[in-house]
């Protein structure tokens, strides 16, 4: 398959949320509770809770840079388009080798629940489930969430039972008071209280997993804020919730040395169940929750080096899609590094030291927003912002590094490693295969140095994908457009804002005031997009639907406008605030327009507002002519547009009648007589020239 092959867009909000969630729920509900209680004592709820709160920066910048850059590879496109592809190498990397490292773990930990019915091996296990998600996976994103719902679904449905019947067994009001037996409410005094809260708090870093498929997601701008929300509301309740069950059931020495604490929690209160069926579903819950974490850590993993391939920093074999829409080869290496990783090393101690690494590409991800917003590209046009800047990303930022040090010096040492590992394949493979930079050069250039303006032509690129639904509003847009012709005379600023002003009231009922206040704030500010044509483009809540005034000014006329002068044409384009990035890629398109070859010639040539029309239109998703020439519609003439039938996506914008222009309404009548000029997708407009009797 092409390389250049794009991801299907088929994941819905609860696939975000199976994602998230699914990501979360292993060996920090299953394995570790026991291990977090002996360094805290009975506190070890709250420590699950504040975790949760502290997790948030980390979330909300993520979900930010996924609604502005909604492409795979998630943490390492951010950091490679924030701060440069040397940046993006570590990010990507060493994510890669970090959820690698963590998912193997989380196959290891079903061995430990099945071991309770099963006597099986644990490694040739895991090598065994691997695979089978590794081709779960390469058959389809679809087919992977379809299973992850599964999984997901069963697991929260199997811990909201174990809550809710552990709280009715303990009474609410028991659970959160203080066991005497765990001594102190805080075991180890604050200090062990916080280091227990760095402890736990890497059970919540599958919540950002999501962001390496975010190029896959339907409606990015909505699923994932609201998906990674949801996910984490859910795993914080539970956590919580059954970690105070945990202490309250189980004796401390119980607790403290289990590697199953909810089945032996399940087993003291659940033991009227028949067949020992309670903690039969507890171990389905566990093995749901392990094979969720490795099914979505593929998932999630073999998108680093997919996306790092298109960039050229690993091969670019990595990047190819395969018949199922998936990218084959990056999924079948992940596969074998995650075998190679259960056959060498001991998994469960590398998988702990991985989890620093992840902790510094939070704080990283936080200095990526800071970074692009501090850039202030015009095409950095997120869906969903990250409240509080720029406290909540300095407090992710310290955060992180305040967790890493928590976790002491092996953790340290292994980030230390990993990022030099990283350094040294950029700069021996990568260096001389890109010429990329980062949103950071821009902030450079606000200083006096150089920008990439590479990044905004790719910003626009994004804005683009991420409103296909609106694909047509271009054409929409300029059949409705003001086109005005000056021969004569001087034109200045408030000559033109009274001109836009009474042509917005009469075509498009937009009050009068709403044109003069932007010209007085100067929130139009004049862009060249060719030598003699300049827009200017703005948002305003007010507008319902986007708007362009198009002004050509004749030899003999004179703009006294600072910075465009010498301009022969001025384009104004107001659009509404949803979707987010409308007016960028209508700008967009209309740049490309006027920048192609013979514009000039044929816009200046042009003697009528529908000849304008034409020339501004996109050919392939334009028609115009007789009635006549479409027998489709022909054999529909007399009735209204309303009534009409046209194929899919075809829309008859306006009709020439007598030399009039009449914008085509649903109440209009169709005349065999009329010419009209009508947009839609190329392959509709070409059905329309088709005689539907044969």
């Amino acid at each position: 398959m092409a390389e250049t092959k794009s991801l299907k867009k088929n994941l819905t909000l609860f696939d975000v949320y199976a994602m998230s969630t699914g990501a979360m729920f292993s060996s920090g509900l299953f394995l570790l509770p026991g291990i977090a209680a002996s360094y805290t004592g009975n506190s070890v709820w709250l420590a699950y809770l504040l975790a949760g709160f502290l997790i948030l920066p980390a979330m909300y910048c993520m979900a930010e840079l996924s609604t502005a850059m909604p492409k795979a590879g998630g943490t390492y496109y951010f950091l490679d388009r924030a701060m440069g592809p040397l940046m993006g190498t570590i990010g990507g990397l060493g994510s890669w080798i970090a959820v690698v490292f963590k998912s193997a773990f989380a196959l290891v930990g079903m061995g430990a629940y099945l071991g309770l019915y099963l006597d099986l091996p644990f490694t040739v296990t895991a090598i065994l489930l691997t695979i089978a998600f590794g081709l779960i996976n390469i058959f389809g994103a679809k087919e992977t969430t379809l299973l992850q719902r599964i999984l997901v679904t069963t697991l929260v449905v199997i811990l909201i039972a174990f809550v809710i019947l552990g709280l009715k067994e303990t009474g609410i009001v028991n659970a959160f008071k203080a066991d005497a037996d765990y001594g102190t409410f805080f075991k180890s005094g604050l200090v062990g209280f916080v280091s227990t809260i760095g402890l736990v708090f890497v059970s919540y870093a599958g919540l950002t997993k999501v962001a390496s498929v975010a190029e896959e997601v339907e409606n990015p701008d909505r699923n994932i804020p609201l998906g990674m929300t949801l996910s984490l509301i859910t795993a914080t309740v539970i956590y919580t919730l059954g970690t105070m069950v945990l202490i309250t059931i189980l004796e401390p020495q119980t607790l403290y040395g289990s590697l199953t604490p909810i089945a032996d929690a399940g087993r003291e209160f659940l033991g009227w169940a028949p067949f020992d069926l309670g903690v039969i579903l507890i171990v389905v819950a566990a093995i749901a929750a392990f094979a969720s974490t490795g099914n979505a850590g593929i998932m999630s993993a073999s998108r680093y080096p997919y996306a790092m391939a298109k960039d050229k920093l690993v091969p670019e074999k990595l990047s190819q899609i395969g018949k199922y829409g998936t990218p084959t080869i990056s999924i079948i290496v992940t596969v074998f590094a995650m075998i190679a990783v259960l056959v060498l090393f001991d998994v469960a101690s590398v998988a702990k030291l991985a989890s620093a690494f992840q902790l510094l590409l939070f704080g990283l991800v936080c200095v990526a927003v800071i970074v692009m917003r501090e850039s202030r590209i015009p095409t950095y046009k997120p869906g969903y912002r990250a409240p509080f800047y720029p406290w909540l990303q300095i407090i992710g930022i310290l955060v992180s590094f305040w967790l890493i040090i928590e976790m002491g010096i092996l953790a340290i040492a292994f980030t230390g490693m990993v990022t030099i590992a990283c350094v040294l394949w950029y700069y021996f493979y990568a260096s001389d295969r890109t010429e990329r930079r980062g949103a950071i050069f821009h902030i450079h250039e606000r200083l006096g140095q150089q920008r990439y303006e590479g990044l905004e032509r790719e910003l626009m690129t994004i804005i683009h994908d991420r409103t296909q639904a609106e694909n047509l509003s271009y054409e929409a847009l300029i059949a409705r457009s003001v086109m005005m012709d000056f021969r004569y005379g001087i034109y200045d600023n408030s000559h033109i804002a009274e001109i836009l002003a009474e042509q917005a009231t009469e075509k498009f009922d937009i009050a009068p005031d709403v044109i003069m206040e932007m010209m007085q704030n100067k929130a139009f500010t004049m862009h060249p997009i060719s030598e003699g044509v300049h827009i200017a483009y703005q948002t305003h809540e007010d507008v319902i639907e986007p708007e362009l005034f198009v002004l050509r000014f004749g030899p003999q006329s004179k703009l006294n406008i600072e910075t465009a002068s010498e301009a022969h044409t001025l384009m104004f384009l107001i659009t509404p605030k949803k979707p987010v990035g409308l007016d960028l890629r209508l700008a967009g398109h209309l740049a490309e327009v006027v920048q192609s070859d013979h514009f000039e010639i044929r816009w200046m040539s042009s003697q009528t507002e529908r000849d304008m029309n034409e020339v501004l239109m996109r050919d392939d998703h334009f028609l115009h002519g007789p009635v006549g020439n479409f027998p489709a519609l022909l054999k529909q003439a007399g009735q209204k547009i309303s009534d009409i039938s046209l194929p899919a996506s075809c829309l008859i914008a306006i009709i020439e009648r007598g030399g009039d222009i009449i914008v085509a309404t649903a109440a209009e009548t169709l005349l065999e007589t009329d010419e009209v000029a009508i947009i839609g997708e190329p392959e509709d407009l070409e059905n329309l020239r088709l005689d539907p009797s044969g």
